[in-house]
C-alpha cells in the first residue's frame, strides 16, 4: 500500500495575532508548517509589546496552590495546563524566544 506524502509543506492559517494566536502559530511552525498569521490590528503581540516597556512580566509570584485557589470554580478545567506549564517552563520559553522576563 503506498503511503500518501505530501509534494510540499502544509499552510496554516492562525487568525489572531494575540499571544494565544502566536502560541498556536509557534507550535504550528515548530511542526513544519508555512504559518501566516492574520489580525485586525496593524501588529502583531501588540500585549507583548506594551508588557515589554517595563520589562516582560509574564508570571506570578505567589505559590501555584494559591494561583490555583483564586480560579475558583473553573480550577478543575485548568488545573492541568497550568501544572503542565507553570511559570519556571513560561519562563524558559519566552527566554528560548531571547526575552528576558
Amino acid at each position: 500500500m503506498d503511503t500518501f506524502r505530501p509534494s510540499r509543506r502544509p499552510h496554516a492559517a492562525v487568525i489572531g495575532g494575540g499571544p494565544a494566536g502566536l502560541a498556536a502559530a509557534e507550535a504550528l511552525a515548530a511542526g513544519g508548517a508555512a504559518v501566516t498569521v492574520i489580525d485586525r490590528m496593524p501588529s502583531l503581540g501588540r500585549k507583548f509589546l506594551m508588557a515589554g516597556r517595563g520589562g516582560l512580566n509574564l508570571t506570578h509570584a505567589e505559590p501555584l496552590e494559591r494561583l490555583l485557589e483564586r480560579y475558583g470554580a473553573a480550577r478543575p478545567r485548568l488545573e492541568g495546563a497550568l501544572r503542565a506549564f507553570d511559570a519556571q517552563r513560561l519562563r524558559d520559553w519566552a527566554a528560548g524566544l531571547g526575552i528576558e522576563t
